[in-house]
């Protein structure tokens, strides 16, 4: 099956938990049609460069799945119609990426310490 990687943002004024728990309602979405979820992110709340129905920040989650595309289909579409998501990007890959993504990753601490001999 073909893989795909799924960003989408929620309302800012959802609780963490109901931001991740649209996260589990499309992965069954997704395995009622026949898909999975392969690993999924929270990314947490985060400000955006402007504004998207009168909000500054959202929640933003990441989703790598392993779908047919009418399942995947179907998942966007329904994200489109969910009240609480404001905007989805779906992209489809040759494989995924081990580990967890860049947004999750955290800085080497050599480069902080390198930075901070610049300033000396």
């Amino acid at each position: 099956m073909p893989l795909y990687e799924h960003v989408f943002i929620a309302r800012q004024d959802l609780s963490n938990t109901q931001a991740e728990g649209l996260i589990e309602h499309f992965g069954t979405v997704l395995s009622d049609n026949g898909g999975q979820i392969i690993d999924s992110e929270y990314w947490g709340v985060k400000t955006m460069a402007y504004k998207i129905n009168k909000n500054r920040k959202g929640h933003y989650a990441f989703l790598r799945t392993d779908a047919p595309a009418p399942a995947v289909q179907e998942m966007e579409r329904l994200m489109r119609l969910h009240d609480d998501v404001m905007r989805v990007l779906t992209i489809k890959v040759d494989e995924h990426a081990e580990g967890p993504s860049v947004q999750m990753q955290k800085r080497d601490d050599r480069d902080r310490g390198d930075r901070r001999d610049r300033r000396n």
